[in-house]
């Protein structure tokens, strides 16, 4: 990613409107900042090619038929984090991986299987077998309680 143009309120604005509403027109949303359309789908899509924001549709994977879903905790040896990220990658189960700071060197990443047989299939013959893989954690989610993404943008007025 190019290092991306600050942040105005223009572009706080049209981030707001999209986490309330991500279907927002651009028209109703340069109505409610008070500017132009042209200005709106600008700021949008370099909003987007900067990978600021993506659009897209927030599904619940409990409700879609994925009946084992969770987290992993997957501790690796120093040094192979980046080796190791870029497999897990490829991994289509996994949908959300973060390098993280802690006890421990790690990457944390989400997943969405459809039975216990395929997270086994996804913990020990995928995460499990790639180089550098010390030990993987599982947490399974049992509801979501609270999922929201209507947090500003860390610079709100």
């Amino acid at each position: 990613m190019k290092n991306a143009k600050p942040l105005d309120r223009i572009d706080r604005e049209i981030i707001k409107l999209l986490q309330k509403d991500g279907r927002i027109s651009n028209t109703d949303m340069a109505k409610a900042i008070d500017v132009s359309e042209a200005t709106v789908r600008t700021r949008l899509s370099r909003l987007i090619n900067d990978e600021i924001i993506q659009i897209v549709a927030v599904s619940n994977p409990l409700k879609l038929g994925f009946n084992v879903v969770g987290h992993l905790r997957v501790h690796v040896e120093i040094g192979r984090i980046d080796q190791v990220a870029a497999q897990l990658k490829e991994i289509h189960a996994l949908w959300f991986i973060v390098s993280t700071s802690g006890a421990s060197t790690g990457i944390d990443a989400e997943f969405n299987v459809e039975s216990m047989a395929d997270l086994n299939e996804l913990v020990l013959n995928q995460v499990g077998k790639i180089s550098g893989v010390t030990s993987v954690e599982t947490t399974l989610t049992l509801d979501f309680v609270k999922r929201r993404y209507n947090w500003g943008t860390g610079f709100d007025d």
